[in-house]
């Protein structure tokens, strides 16, 4: 059977694996509302995630045909990736802001060969060796059908508005926009006295933005048709500071477990990425591309041991770190340099 979790007051947590993936599951919560349950996230596309959720909607006294509306946190599969599902069991509206609707949109209207394109050029532009780029470029030669996850995700009917109280009668939640991890994260904030009274200002579903013992992965989401040069991390960081003053008395994310003292999590992952900058700066000290940064970065394994795909994110996640060091003036691009280096100043 698939754990639940009841947390009180009409809400509960369903752990939703992920398979094959180190994180394990994804934890679907369940709000009640007088005009019937609400998801907040889905789980993965998968039929063993499929079976999951509907057992744990059984469990709590429910089921997927009387679903009302899904609330997504992030489009990220993990999270949107049963959508589509839900709602052609229940008839439920799905809801998202509108940045990650756009990628949603961005996603499905463009051939996967386009993204192989976009995929190469970026990482050659980093810097990337010819062996980790060449499966692309093959892969976008080819026209490859591959289905990928989160290639097909649902298209979501409602938007959720930052600073708003959503339309779920008998319930104050208040979307607060949390970028960083994607462009339109949100987090969801219960506005009610905490149902075992625990100090604090209500409960706070926060998705990835905050998680009890992960740092969420912080990387370049971009438009290959839009040459904004966007900053993920700095807008991470002020969103954490913003969730930090609310100070909800528990956070119950979407992976790990439940958690209080949100300030004191906050003020960690602060610390930890003001520290990981000081740190590459010391790497910069010689010129590096972006590739070559992340391959000197501290990862949670060897670099060697780290699978493609993986390395493809570390990338991106070097990236959104430099983009950050360069609009805090301590680090530059290299004049000339091809591919482009980066050095502390």
């Amino acid at each position: 059977m698939t754990q639940v979790t009841d947390h009180g007051g009409g809400v509960w947590s369903l752990r939703v694996p992920i398979p094959d993936n180190p994180l394990g599951f994804t934890l679907v919560h369940l709000l009640d509302t007088d005009r019937g349950p609400v998801l907040i996230d889905t789980g993965w596309d998968d039929p063993e995630s499929w079976d999951a959720l509907s057992e744990g909607l059984t469990a709590c006294g429910t089921s997927v045909g009387e679903v009302t509306g899904v609330l997504i946190t992030h489009h990220h599969p993990d999270h949107h990736g049963l959508s589509a599902k839900v709602r052609e069991a229940s008839g439920a509206w799905i809801a998202m802001h509108e940045a990650d609707a756009a990628v949603v949109r961005r996603t499905r209207e463009n051939p996967p060969s386009r993204w192989y394109a976009f995929m190469a050029a970026k990482l050659a532009a980093a810097g990337a060796p010819e062996d980790h780029v060449a499966p692309l470029i093959a892969a976008r030669d080819e026209g490859r059908p591959r289905k990928l996850p989160g290639l097909d995700p649902a298209l979501p009917d409602r938007t959720i508005t930052p600073g708003d109280l959503l339309d779920l009668p008998g319930r104050r939640l208040r979307a607060i926009w949390t970028p960083g991890h994607t462009p339109g994260h949100v987090c969801l904030h219960l506005e009610e006295d905490h149902p075992a009274g625990l100090a604090g200002n209500g409960r706070l579903f926060s998705g990835d933005h905050l998680l009890p013992g992960i740092t969420p992965h912080i990387g370049l989401y971009e438009d290959p048709d839009d040459a904004t040069v966007t900053d993920p991390l700095g807008d991470y960081l002020d969103s954490l500071e913003r969730v930090g003053r609310l100070a909800p008395a528990e956070v119950l994310p979407a992976h790990q477990h439940t958690f209080t003292d949100a300030p004191a999590r906050v003020r960690e992952l602060l610390d930890h990425h003001e520290e990981r900058l000081t740190g590459l700066l010391t790497l910069l000290a010689t010129p590096l591309t972006p590739w070559q940064l992340a391959e000197r970065m501290e990862w949670n394994r060897p670099w060697a041991q780290i699978p493609f795909g993986s390395r493809t994110i570390a990338v991106s996640e070097a990236e959104a770190h430099l983009r950050r060091l360069v609009k805090l003036g301590r680090a530059e691009a290299v004049a000339g340099s091809d591919p482009v280096t980066y050095v502390a100043v």
